[in-house]
């Protein structure tokens, strides 16, 4: 999974990663109507940490901040009312499901004996009590365009587009090894300069020094942090960033690495398809960062002063790791959403994608199985900044064979926001397309669990997904008769209009910004989720 992990922090992304929040000038209406986009909009200060770290649970006319008004929605709609218990599957990298802030949230299969060994609820996998890992002790793995050109040259279309995109990346590769070899040297020179690594921006203007080297580095590093935000942190950010360029080419486009080989299987045979084990968040837990953050997102505990808050109270989280730090396997994103689909989820979120899908029907198989049992699948955009109406961009897997017309009517595709309403206000890293991305959500820095008990703010359509799969599960819980067909109806209508012009995606020319389009061509809906106007139109749906 190459482009919907943590986004890889290139001097680009340093310095777009955030803007300043917006302050909407309207009054604040206490009456059970829809939430609408304001007209005027004007800069505000920063925003405090307790906002920053809960921004998307905020609300737009309220607390100036285009979050999901997921507050809003408890204080007024909520309160009270008791909803049915609703199972998530995660089908991600694994996630730590002894989290302090994830316990109590974990789904149990009732009909297993922890650690008898035996397959008691005869499904094929043993002892999977919390969910099953399809991935067994395996981490890394190439792109899905390294294991194609990596193949016998067939003369198919599909190798000739892989080689290409696979020689294009690996250039690129290069390029972000100078990259961040360079911005190393630069902070390393400001640690030696202020003695220390966990350095702000203020800290910065005390250096003094007329050495030219220290000069220049301070100028680099004043203007990251100036752009990327308060909760920029050099020595964390820029060894994770070392870190994801040496796993691109050590083993994501190393053509000499095989990091299928430990899991035992035949990923090019469908039916061999009990393969794996029930350790959810996998041989290393810190690997299972992605997953993890993500359930969070959805189902952190609210208002227990640890971390963030989750989106939903009323979940269980189905752990389905199947992946990898490099491209998922089509097989295995096939058994997941099934393994999901049989054990209960109503709703499954998909924070991966890939370019290349040499096996897609096996997916859209998958997809159509959760249709028919009535479970809603949403699904990351991705965070390449295309345009995935284009084929060259397509971003599986999607729910349309022809990249048009959908086959199903269950899964959603979410685009990313950041906290500041305005023209700016869908993240430059997000991918769109008036055909197929179906709405956006808040997707740039949002603080959620991580392992061993930690949070963190991370950013990308990953963080944008389970948000909107978060309000997905309120539908699910108070309004149960509610399909999932209808569900993404609501998630789709009920949204807030983004604005009627927009900056979409990243300009071919490196440090020039695009113009600002049509809202229109953003995606089909041109609006953002919200959580109020969600419940107020399941309500009246649900009386249908």
């Amino acid at each position: 999974m190459s482009h919907i992990k943590p986004i890889k922090l290139t001097a680009f992304a340093l310095l777009v990663l955030a803007g300043c929040s917006a302050t909407v000038q309207a009054q604040v209406s206490t009456s059970k109507e829809f939430i609408k986009a304001p007209a005027t909009v004007v800069k505000k200060a920063p925003l405090t940490e307790n906002e920053l770290k809960r921004w998307s649970h905020l609300d737009l006319i309220k607390d100036s901040i285009p979050g999901m008004s997921v507050d809003k929605a408890y204080a007024e709609l909520l309160q009270g009312k008791k909803g049915q218990k609703v199972i998530i599957g995660i089908v991600d990298s694994g996630v730590d499901i002894e989290h302090e802030d994830l316990k109590g949230m974990i789904w149990t299969n009732t009909k297993e004996i922890p650690g008898n060994g035996i397959d008691d609820d005869k499904n094929g996998f043993i002892d999977d009590v919390h969910g099953w890992n399809f991935l067994g002790d395996a981490v890394h793995e190439n792109l899905e365009m390294t294991r194609i050109a990596k193949k016998a040259d067939d003369g198919s279309a599909e190798y000739k587009a892989a080689l290409a995109q696979y020689n294009e990346k690996y250039g690129e590769a290069l390029l972000d090894k100078q990259q961040v070899d360079r911005l190393l040297d630069i902070h390393n020179t400001i640690k030696k300069e202020l003695n220390k690594a966990d350095y702000k921006l203020e800290d910065l203007s005390t250096i003094t020094s007329a050495n030219p080297k220290v000069l220049e580095s301070k100028r680099i590093m004043t203007q990251i942090f100036t752009n990327a935000g308060p909760t920029f942190d050099p020595e964390a950010e820029l060894n994770e960033y070392a870190e994801q360029v040496e796993d691109q080419l050590k083993y994501n486009l190393n053509k000499d690495y095989d990091g299928r080989k430990i899991v035992g299987d035949n990923p090019e045979d469908i039916k061999n398809n009990h393969y794996g084990n029930n350790i959810v968040f996998g041989p290393d837990k810190e690997k299972a960062l992605h997953g993890t953050h993500v359930a969070g997102i959805i189902a952190q505990v609210r208002g227990n002063n640890l971390g963030g808050d989750g989106v939903a109270t009323n979940v269980e989280i189905l752990t389905v790791r199947a992946v990898p730090d490099g491209d998922e396997y089509d097989k295995d994103i096939a058994l997941a959403i099934r393994y999901a689909v049989d054990n209960g989820a109503k709703v499954i979120n998909g924070s991966f994608g890939k370019s290349f899908s040499p096996h897609k029907q096996w997916v859209y198989d998958a997809i159509a199985y959760a249709a028919k049992k009535d479970v809603l699948i949403v699904h990351a955009a991705g965070n390449d900044g295309y345009n995935i109406d284009e084929t060259k961009n397509i971003n599986y897997p999607n729910d349309s064979k022809d990249n048009v017309k959908e086959f199903a009517d269950n899964l959603i595709t979410i685009g990313a926001i950041n906290k500041s309403y305005g023209e700016n206000v869908v993240a430059s890293f997000s991918n769109f397309g008036k055909i197929n991305v179906d709405v956006f959500a808040p997707g740039e820095e949002i603080y959620a669990t991580v392992p061993n008990n930690k949070y963190k703010y991370l950013q990308g359509t990953s963080m944008a997904s389970p948000n909107a799969a978060g309000v997905a599960a309120l539908i699910r819980s108070y309004y149960p008769k509610l399909k999932a067909a209808q569900v993404k109806k609501i998630l789709m209508d009920s949204g807030v209009a983004l604005p009627s012009t927009v900056v979409l995606g990243k300009s071919e020319n490196p440090g020039e910004k695009p113009a600002a389009v049509s809202s229109s061509e953003s995606s089909k809906t041109a609006k953002m989720v919200n959580a109020y106007n969600a419940l107020l139109m399941a309500e009246k749906m649900s009386k249908k």
